[in-house]
């Protein structure tokens, strides 16, 4: 599995039946939303994506769609590991509706989403095998049940090492984070598509490069990541060797 998500969907009821019925997000309503969602910011108009595609934005950008009764904004400045901690003024912004958060790194194998109504925390998960439960609020939801139940384990195979744990958690975060993700917003990222699932391709969201003027400057900050990388040794490639321990070798 390897898909990656950050954003968040704002609604009046249920959001797959509300993004079922959704025709094309007019632009300049759009762009009215995402100034009232980035208050002072600097924000600029971009080439857009869609929802299936746009849920997990390069850093910088934004892509998002208003329309009535539902939007939706992918940027992984969302991505954030207690979804309870979610910036003040973007849970006031779901007063009197359903505000959801859907995040999932791959690379970590980690979940976080979250769910409020009319402002208020109902569910709030982020876990991963690494950190564990980072945040468990609310009782589960009805898809959550058979996994916590135990009737989706993790399908992990260890390292062939005597000292190698089990998967640390009694589930896989990701499959999870798919099945949240279908739950919540009608849709899923990874895994075999249902006859009920929308067609998230052919919804189509806005690109808006986003910038705090207040923050660090994003080319500053791959200038120094580039800078980390030259001061970082050569590369070192490993094989297994027949004891299932690792032997490291020479180049590819």
């Amino acid at each position: 599995m390897g898909a990656k998500t950050g954003f968040l969907v704002y609604a009046d009821g249920d959001v797959p039946g509300l993004l079922r019925e959704v025709g094309t997000a007019d632009l300049e309503r759009t762009a009215d939303m995402m100034r009232w969602l980035y208050p002072g910011w600097e924000i600029e108009a971009s080439e857009g994506s869609n929802l299936w595609s746009g849920v997990y934005p390069p850093e910088g950008t934004a892509y998002a769609a208003s329309w009535p009764g539902v939007e939706v904004i992918g940027d992984q400045r969302v991505m954030i590991d207690a979804p309870s901690q979610l910036p003040e003024h973007l849970v006031a912004a779901s007063a009197g509706r359903r505000l959801v958060l859907h995040a999932m790194h791959s690379v970590v194998d980690w979940l976080a989403f979250a769910v409020w109504e009319e402002g208020r925390l109902v569910r709030s998960l982020s876990l991963s095998p690494d950190s564990g439960i980072i945040e468990n609020i609310g009782e589960p939801l009805p898809f959550e049940l058979p996994y916590w139940a135990g009737d989706r384990p993790a399908d992990v195979i260890p390292w062939p090492d005597e000292d190698e744990e089990p998967y640390p958690l009694p589930f896989h975060p990701l499959e999870l984070g798919e099945e949240a993700l279908r739950a919540l917003c009608g849709f899923v990222r990874e895994g075999r598509p249902d006859p009920n699932d929308i067609d998230a391709d052919n919804i189509r969201l806005h690109g808006f490069r986003v910038r705090d003027p207040h923050g660090p400057d994003l080319a500053e900050q791959k200038a120094a990541l580039q800078m980390a990388m030259e001061a970082m040794g050569p590369p070192r490639f490993f094989t297994m060797g027949p004891d299932g321990s690792l032997i490291e070798r020479d180049g590819l």
